[in-house]
């Protein structure tokens, strides 16, 4: 645990690759990077999982600032940090970006463009108490519908069993439902902060996003064919070409 936050990780010296998963997700979703990362990666990487997210501790309020702040320790702990983040990580990892030195930015599958219909929506998530199940199978089966993990990944994947907690023979999502007020990002004025160079990526088939949205912010876009909003879990091996780019 660094800074109250559940952290996996592996490799050995510089650079640091920080990969932050999306909303409802865990740091457990990158686990099918690890073979790639042996491979390819010529340092070190961590996968923390978000405050109010598996194994993390809860904040008294969400905000993209305080989701960089809780992981700012890591990108300090090293030399040259490269930051891959997805959805909501991937707005965290530019927030990160304004508050400290760091040598590049992934964003993946980025919401750039939200309604008030989807503000509403949100804020009425965030206001939820937490959900009860009687079974985990219940469980595991909203969790997957909730991190957009639902037919990627099997029940018995690192990342759908960290995505659930068991209490007194109940289970509920590892998830505070409050993460969901955590707003729409200011696209525009975080990639003016940024310290590093950024790309931003989506999945061809991602409803979250478009072309022309990501266009229209003036930094590098790239479209990976045939891949969907969780397009780190579809193929590590497409994504992972963003970072040799």
């Amino acid at each position: 645990m660094v800074q109250d936050l559940r952290v996996r990780g592996g490799g050995e010296g510089d650079p640091l690759l920080l990969l932050l998963h999306g909303l409802g997700a865990t740091g457990a979703v990158w686990s099918g990077w690890a073979p790639e990362l042996a491979r390819r990666w010529p340092g070190r990487w961590l996968a923390p999982d978000l405050p109010g997210h598996g194994g993390s501790a809860e904040l008294s309020e969400y905000t993209f600032d305080a989701l960089a702040d809780a992981v700012r320790p890591l990108a300090e702990s090293a030399g040259r940090t490269v930051v891959v983040g997805h959805s909501l990580g991937g707005v965290v990892a530019l927030a990160l970006a304004a508050r400290t030195s760091v040598a590049a930015i992934v964003g993946l599958g980025i919401k750039v463009a939200w309604s008030a219909e989807d503000l509403d929506r949100a804020q009425a998530l965030a206001r939820r108490p937490v959900a009860w199940y009687d079974s985990q199978e219940d469980a595991l089966a909203r969790h997957l519908r909730v991190s957009g993990l639902a037919n990627l990944i099997t029940d018995q994947d690192p990342a759908a069993q960290e995505g659930i907690r068991e209490q007194d023979g109940r289970w509920r999502l590892a998830m505070d439902p409050r993460a969901f007020g955590v707003g729409a990002p200011d696209m525009a004025g975080l990639l003016a902060r940024s310290s590093a160079p950024v790309v931003l990526a989506r999945g061809e088939r991602d409803p979250m996003n478009t072309d022309e949205q990501l266009a229209q912010l003036g930094v590098p876009a790239v479209t990976l064919a045939g891949l969907g909003h969780n397009a780190h879990v579809e193929s590590p091996t497409r994504c992972m070409a963003l970072l040799e780019a």
